[in-house]
């Protein structure tokens, strides 16, 4: 079971090997599956994505994967999530598929949506993820994007965002709860649903989150730990690591269009004016790390 300490946020179940899941009906909302399992060496997981195409991030540790639409002899190569870049399997819908552990640690993340299209299966690996320096001052942060608008799949878009201890993430605040367009068709702010699943490079370490909308109807601020996950249905969510930790979290979206169109608090938007300069503790991990 997972416990909830509030409305939109789930901790995790330590003792089980599938220490969080998640679905789109508990969620309660449209489009968004979610799941993390730790596994050691030798074991193996079945699954199917029927319905859904699916993301499957190594968070650390290396496995191997054979499926329906192809096979994976070697995945991932990081020990944990701080410590090098992220591997990831696209997965398209009707896909059997079976993961097997290759290494003691293998922490992997898996999620999904329903689709009615075919895409090809892909894997992603380190030197195919893009890394983007965003913000300043104390509110930069790294964005590692392993499914990015444009890729070829339905919904999908997944990211990994690294912010350095004392410092701000998403943003300033921002949304993206309603789907709107310009006169030419360009996606102005797209209708998503998104999951924030986090990790700390130590223990005892967390960040704050809070989600809420600008009429008052949700507001709420959490206090996220390890392998904890913050549901984001709409309304403005920023993020802040604690002083003395490093916090990871990988974003999975889904909705009305594969974009990451946003809007800004207007309240809070100048302050994008203010930035000069970009933390240099950034970037926290990069191609080589692994040895």
């Amino acid at each position: 079971m997972i416990s909830r300490r509030s409305s939109l946020l789930l901790s995790p179940n330590p003792d089980a090997t599938e220490y969080m899941y998640l679905t789109a009906r508990e969620a309660g909302w449209e489009h968004l599956n979610f799941a993390a399992r730790r596994m050691r060496a030798g074991g193996r997981w079945q699954h199917a994505t029927e319905d859904n195409e699916l993301a499957l991030v190594v968070l650390g540790g290396v496995c191997a994967v054979r499926s329906s639409r192809g096979e994976w002899a070697r995945i991932g190569r990081r020990p944990n999530v701080f410590a090098g870049m992220p591997s990831c399997l696209y997965l398209p819908r009707n896909t059997e598929f079976t993961v097997e552990a290759l290494s003691d640690d293998l922490d992997i993340a898996c999620g999904g949506c329903r689709t009615d299209e075919d895409h090809p299966a892909r894997l992603v690996t380190p030197h195919d993820v893009e890394v983007e320096i965003r913000g300043g001052g104390n509110a930069t942060r790294q964005i590692n994007s392993l499914i990015p608008p444009g890729f070829d799949c339905h919904r999908l878009v997944v990211v990994e965002v690294y912010t350095p201890s004392g410092n701000w993430s998403s943003y300033p605040p921002h949304k993206h709860d309603v789907h709107r367009e310009d006169a030419a068709g360009n996606v102005l702010e797209a209708d998503l649903e998104e999951i924030y699943f986090y990790k700390m490079d130590r223990p005892g370490g967390y960040a704050y989150q809070r989600v809420y909308t600008s009429d008052g109807r949700l507001d709420e601020l959490m206090q996220a730990r390890d392998s904890c996950v913050v549901l984001v249905p709409e309304g403005y969510h920023p993020v802040v690591s604690a002083h003395g930790y490093t916090t990871y979290y990988l974003n999975v979206l889904a909705g009305s269009a594969q974009s990451l169109a946003n809007s800004d608090d207007p309240e809070h938007a100048w302050i994008k004016q203010t930035w000069k300069e970009k933390d240099s503790r950034v970037p926290i991990v990069h191609l080589g790390m692994e040895g």
